[in-house]
């Protein structure tokens, strides 16, 4: 039962707090201690086994309890056993201009340095989540569905059924997309969660930052009173071995604990050059899931995803097209590349069509994929139609040549940066007039046949591996 605290319980209780201030002085440093902990107030009015403790601002108020809350409690129950509760509060705020008054050096401290110390509040008490990376905006297909059901597994309130989850992938293929998106739905699930998203070289940072503050402690608490911890792009702490020692004891502690961690990289665990064996060992444990390069299809749908949020923006299909044919392997540059064509569509005023499009994007489109030759579709189209390559270039004009020659014609541009004069060349010395037809037959074609659809997905596939 609660003891109600008489003048003799106060005056204990006092001293305590004396002590306990001038310990976490000395721990913390004079600046830190100045700054976050000296405004502190003991309110002795309440139980004397349940302490409370008041600061002037909500601000101070979370970055205390993020930082130091479970300290003060450990600090109170090694003076004052009985103690069972260490609360942290807001004071009214009738009772603000007191505690100024009482703590002159705390209200002439420079406001924009007290600002900017606790970076870390943003990630516990309002994780830094992208709002656009949700799960309802994942685009899934055949290589990534086990990375999103897997994320969406880990997600679900309740019982942890794998931890860690380790994503991996190359750069903008959606590991970043799917662990925001996690933090998102578990934080909608359990709106009182405590949720940290970082990278790892923001881990490295505050672990670096804590070390020369003598504040360590702060740091550990932190990070291992998530429910759940995202670590992004693990790769940055190759070789930084002090800061992979306290990533490992925090791995352990959240696995220890039972809640959920997730952590993605470049390359699969065993791939990863200058991690310990046992930090690899640890992401053995629980379930690795791979995100591999989008396909075409997938290209294009997300495509059309992002025009859906594009009101304003008229793109033509065959410009979709092509920019999900000639950007193959990162969904970032394929997003940044629409966008850029839809940027200067508007700041130019000019109408968005095939050839505004590569003359705008130009070395994007050169740089992001491998170079297909008018040669090989040639060769390609040809062997597809069971034709010889010399019939695409020659006059002949029956139906079974001439569709094939079109075809051939329409995937020269949209897969290689030669002029339309230039193709023409290549097909007998036609002249750029008949290029430009059968591309827009094709167009057409692909609208109203689905043999020519077919046809036309299946040699792009073909010619982008």
């Amino acid at each position: 039962m609660s003891q109600i605290l008489v003048p003799d319980d106060a005056g204990e209780l006092a001293q305590a707090w004396a002590q306990v201030r001038t310990n976490l002085r000395e721990s913390a440093g004079a600046r830190l201690f100045d700054q976050w902990l000296k405004p502190i107030q003991l309110d002795d009015s309440g139980d004397a086994d349940r302490i409370r403790l008041t600061l002037p601002s909500a601000f101070m108020t979370n970055w205390v309890r993020s930082h130091y809350a479970d300290r003060l409690y450990h600090e109170f129950r090694a003076i004052l056993p009985y103690v069972r509760a260490v609360a942290i509060e807001t004071a009214p705020a009738r009772e603000a201009p007191a505690l100024v008054a009482i703590a002159p050096v705390q209200a002439q401290a420079p406001i924009a340095p007290a600002m900017a110390e606790p970076a870390a509040l943003s990630d516990v008490e309002r994780p830094a989540l992208e709002p656009r990376y949700t799960f309802d905006r994942f685009v899934v297909d055949q290589s990534n569905r086990v990375a999103f059901n897997a994320a969406k597994a880990l997600a679900e309130p309740g019982p942890v059924r794998f931890s860690p989850l380790f994503l991996h992938s190359g750069t903008g293929q959606g590991k970043t997309h799917l662990m925001h998106a996690i933090g998102h739905f578990f934080l909608a699930a359990v709106p009182g969660a405590r949720v940290i998203a970082m990278s790892a070289e923001r881990f490295m940072f505050d672990f670096v930052a804590a070390l020369r503050a003598r504040d360590t402690f702060a740091f550990k608490a932190r990070l291992r009173s998530a429910d759940l911890l995202l670590i992004d792009d693990l790769q940055f702490i190759a070789g930084k071995d002090a800061t992979q020692e306290e990533f490992f004891h925090t791995v352990n502690e959240i696995m220890g604990a039972g809640k959920r961690l997730v952590i993605s990289a470049d390359r699969c665990p065993q791939a990863l050059d200058g991690i310990e064996q046992r930090i690899i060992g640890r992401m053995a444990i629980g379930l690795v899931a791979d995100i591999k390069a989008p396909s075409l299809e997938l290209r294009r749908t997300i495509l059309d995803r992002k025009m859906a949020d594009m009101a304003d923006a008229n793109v033509p299909c065959d410009v979709l097209d092509m920019l999900a044919a000639r950007i193959t392997g990162n969904i970032r540059e394929l997003e940044g590349a629409l966008n850029r064509v839809v940027a200067y569509g508007q700041l130019t005023g000019e109408t968005i069509d095939l050839d505004f499009a590569v003359a705008t994007l130009g070395d994007v489109l050169r740089g992001s994929q491998r170079r297909v030759t008018i040669d090989e579709i040639q060769k390609l189209v040809s062997t597809h139609f069971d034709l010889k390559p010399v019939d695409l270039v020659s006059a002949r004009r029956a139906r079974a040549v001439a569709r094939p020659r079109q075809i051939a014609m329409y995937l020269s541009k949209r897969l290689t940066t030669r002029s339309l004069p230039e193709i023409g060349r290549k097909f007998g010395g036609r002249d750029h007039s008949t290029v430009i037809h059968a591309v827009r037959r094709i167009e057409e074609l692909r609208d109203t046949d689905r043999e020519v659809d077919g046809a036309v997905r299946v040699l792009m596939r073909e010619l982008e591996g």
